[in-house]
């Protein structure tokens, strides 16, 4: 039986990763799901990471995703449940109620680990979650170190991995560093990218500008958010003056 971590390089399971092997536990594999998705700064995370694995005779794997990202969004035929009417193409956005992307992640990392033990970086703030995923295979090191999310990432940041993007930490303005266009992004992260990650924005935009559907609901499209985060700034550069 083999010992896999998955990990998807933000905080929690690259700290995982990190104290697995600090304290020496068995680890034969590491397994990074990509969809294509992610931040800049969670490719060169890894980047950083796989000549450790390297050196230390631990199997890298990358699995993608069974249809692109994008055709499962915008193009996938749809059909209305329990019939063969297409009734709309592409799922949208993923997050909320329909986080298709994330079922798709976790239903390939179940299928990979197949029975062996499965290293999962969820922390000591997540018991409901734990218990959830909860079987056989799974294991949950971060939980059983009483290690929290706020550790997780000082512990990576002692260890000199920032995630930095534009000059600015995304920890610093993302409560998770997760796929750049999921739908499950708060307003107060959305307006940090507005902010700070424009080249996201305008990406973001692009995803708004060919689907119906507004990505945080009715009145609240790309298109909307962006005109209430610029009368914002606007309100905030007047009071200033005054």
């Amino acid at each position: 039986m083999k010992h896999i971590a998955s990990i998807s390089f933000g905080k929690d399971s690259l700290a995982m990763l990190l104290l697995l092997i600090e304290k020496k536990y068995p680890l034969d594999e590491v397994v990074f799901y990509d969809t294509g998705k992610e931040f800049q700064a969670i490719y060169d995370t890894r980047d950083k990471v796989l000549p450790l694995l390297k050196s230390l005779g631990i199997k890298y794997t990358e699995l993608i995703p069974e249809m692109p990202f994008d055709y499962k969004m915008f193009d996938k035929p749809v059909k209305k449940r329990g019939t063969d009417i297409v009734h709309k193409h592409g799922y949208s956005w993923c997050g909320g109620t329909c986080r298709w992307g994330t079922t798709d992640k976790l239903k390939a990392l179940e299928r990979y680990a197949d029975g062996n033990i499965e290293y999962v970086g969820l922390t000591s703030d997540e018991p409901m979650r734990i218990e959830k995923k909860r079987n056989g295979n799974k294991a949950f090191p971060l939980a059983e170190w009483q290690m929290s999310e706020m550790q997780c990432l000082e512990y990576c940041y002692s260890k000199g991995f920032l995630w930095i993007e534009d000059g600015v930490r995304l920890y610093d303005i993302l409560d998770r560093v997760s796929c750049w266009c999921c739908r499950n992004k708060n307003l107060k992260e959305l307006k940090n990218i507005f902010i700070h990650l424009p080249k996201y924005w305008d990406k973001l935009r692009s995803v708004q500008g060919r689907l119906k559907e507004p990505m945080k609901g009715k009145g609240k499209s790309l298109f909307e958010l962006e005109a209430r985060f610029k009368r914002e700034a606007e309100l905030c550069s007047e009071t200033f003056k005054h």
